[in-house]
């Protein structure tokens, strides 16, 4: 199929394009101005220089509006763009340590993963293994707990601390508010 053919499929049938025996039409005050022909209903649009724009297919019958369909247009771009700015993707970021981290620099890794769950994303807890360390991989087991407890009033723990080759790691997602 053409470019040009879908192009045409996705935009909403107007003027000419809309062949239906008779529809219903509302003018652009929003009156309802009967059950016309499509012609009929084209030649008043065309008197207050506007558009005839298929609203509803599936009515019976079909529903048109006489509008100005560049507005119109521009109206619906309009609300998806806004729309679209009010969504947000929740990333998920990373906050990794060592099981022998210094008291301080555990702090300093909570209060990240704290800001990163107000923004609304999710934390991946990383604690990585050198050498022999991972014969201790229950010292990172607890540190882990340990972050989940500090962090329970921000985060609910998504996938519990479970070891995956040098690297244990903990899931947090950030609470629902109520």
């Amino acid at each position: 199929m053409t470019e040009r053919k879908r192009n045409q499929r996705d935009l909403p049938q107007i003027n000419e394009r809309i062949r239906f025996p008779t529809i219903r039409v509302i003018d652009s005050d929003g009156g309802q101005l009967g059950i016309l022909t499509p012609d009929d209903a084209l030649r008043m649009a065309e008197e207050k220089e506007l558009d005839l724009v298929l609203v509803s297919e599936t009515a019976d019958p079909p529903v048109c509006r006489i509008m100005d369909y560049g507005k119109y247009k521009f109206e619906q771009e309009k609300r998806a763009r806004e729309a679209k700015k009010k969504q947000h993707t929740a990333d998920v970021k990373e906050v990794k340590m060592r099981y022998k981290i210094d008291d301080h620099d555990y702090h300093v890794r909570v209060n990240q993963a704290k800001r990163f769950l107000k923004d609304g994303d999710k934390v991946k807890a990383t604690i990585t293994f050198r050498g022999r360390e991972i014969q201790h991989s229950n010292l990172a087991e607890d540190l882990l707990k340990r972050m989940a407890t500090d962090l329970e009033e921000h985060a609910e723990v998504q996938q519990a601390p479970k070891k995956e080759g040098r690297n244990m790691m903990m899931l947090l997602s950030p609470k629902k508010e109520k």
